[in-house]
């Protein structure tokens, strides 16, 4: 199986800690989260994807909105620029330790967090970053 993540939550994935906007989507990246551990694949997707999933019946969740389809823009940039790789849709990734480690250790110095801006989980992500990543779901 694969896990279909649009490209910012290649960013969001490295601190969540089980904290989002409803009950249904933390049960939902839950799910995600563990099956990222285990290594699954990733293909980027334009739009709404598996985390996105609870929030999609809404058509005024922020997930539809311009400024996400920028975010997704420009996490996707960071990200190919850290990778040395392009990241068109359709790409597969392998969340292996060893990228999760440098996606992590770059997150942290504000290098690959352009996409970021704005977001208002900012606060939440600077903490994980800052404490360690200590709790993340997805497997360090």
């Amino acid at each position: 199986m694969t896990v279909r993540l649009r490209a910012h939550h290649l960013l969001c994935m490295l601190t969540y800690v089980g904290k989002g906007y409803s009950p249904a989507f933390v049960e939902n990246y839950e799910v995600i989260a563990a099956r990222l551990s285990t290594g699954e694949e990733i293909e980027l997707v334009a739009g709404p994807d598996d985390i996105c999933g609870p929030l999609t019946a809404d058509p005024e969740a922020h997930c539809h909105g311009a400024s996400v389809i920028e975010r997704d823009r420009e996490a996707a940039d960071a990200v190919a620029r850290l990778i040395g790789s392009p990241l068109p849709l359709g790409a597969r990734i392998a969340p292996s330790a060893a990228l999760l480690a440098r996606l992590r250790k770059t997150f942290a110095t504000g290098e690959i967090r352009t996409a970021c801006s704005g977001c208002e989980w900012s606060e939440l992500c600077d903490s994980v970053a800052d404490g360690g990543y200590l709790s993340v779901r997805v497997a360090p």
